[in-house]
């Protein structure tokens, strides 16, 4: 996704975007607030985002997201560098940029992205659609019914199934159900008590029943912090 205030800024982006195929451009925004709206809707791996944007900076919208994606920075100010590294950005860019800096900014993510296991996905029907996601992009499921629904690093999906199936089906890539209605992807926990486990924001419960599969998953969560 690209964030920026100034519509010559996002042409340029989008003409060096259409120039790697291995990257979609899937939203652009004109301001943080627009920016914010779209990345609960959209599911966004990389953003391109200005800093100095009327309303709220693209450094306060960082700041904001409960599960951030990978940030590039793009603005005409040096000073902000330092901040936006804090935030753990993957590069800041100055402008006006060049294809060539565009490219060596975004060309760790793609070796990363090649690297990452292709058939690392699932296929699910959501909102009259089939999507593909990435396993490793779930944060955690929760059962509610007859449906389920897939909280993601950046969208959310409701769709018909059973956790008893995602819990089979996603038992060999470390995925954890101390819960009824709740299965969890370990790799996104910052956090535990005896009755709940943290998720960045979010946080899902410890079943009664559950106990001796919430014993294993403390014992092998501790050996990696």
């Amino acid at each position: 996704m690209i964030v920026d205030d100034e519509p010559l800024a996002i042409e340029l982006l989008e003409s060096h975007l259409k120039k790697i195929e291995a990257l979609q451009l899937v939203g652009k925004a004109r301001n943080a607030i627009e920016a914010h709206k779209l990345l609960q809707q959209l599911p966004v791996d990389l953003l391109f985002l200005d800093i100095q944007m009327p309303h709220l900076s693209g450094i306060e919208l960082v700041r904001s997201l409960p599960v951030k994606p990978k940030v590039i920075f793009t603005t005409a100010f040096r000073e902000f560098a330092v901040e936006g590294f804090e935030l753990e950005a993957v590069d800041y860019i100055l402008k006006p940029i060049t294809f060539e800096r565009f490219f060596k900014a975004v060309s760790r993510i793609l070796r990363d992205t090649g690297n990452k296991n292709p058939e690392n996905t699932l296929m699910i029907r959501s909102e009259g659609l089939n999507r593909k996601i990435r396993i490793d992009d779930i944060i955690f499921i929760e059962s509610q019914g007859n449906d389920l629904k897939l909280f993601l690093t950046n969208a959310v999906y409701l769709t018909k199934n059973t956790i008893a199936d995602f819990a089979e089906r996603l038992a060999t890539q470390g995925f954890v159900r101390i819960h009824r209605s709740f299965l969890f992807n370990p790799d996104y926990v910052t956090g535990y008590s005896n009755s709940e486990i943290a998720l960045g924001s979010y946080s899902v419960p410890v079943g009664r029943f559950y106990k001796q599969e919430f014993n294993a998953f403390v014992k092998n969560y501790a050996k990696t912090v």
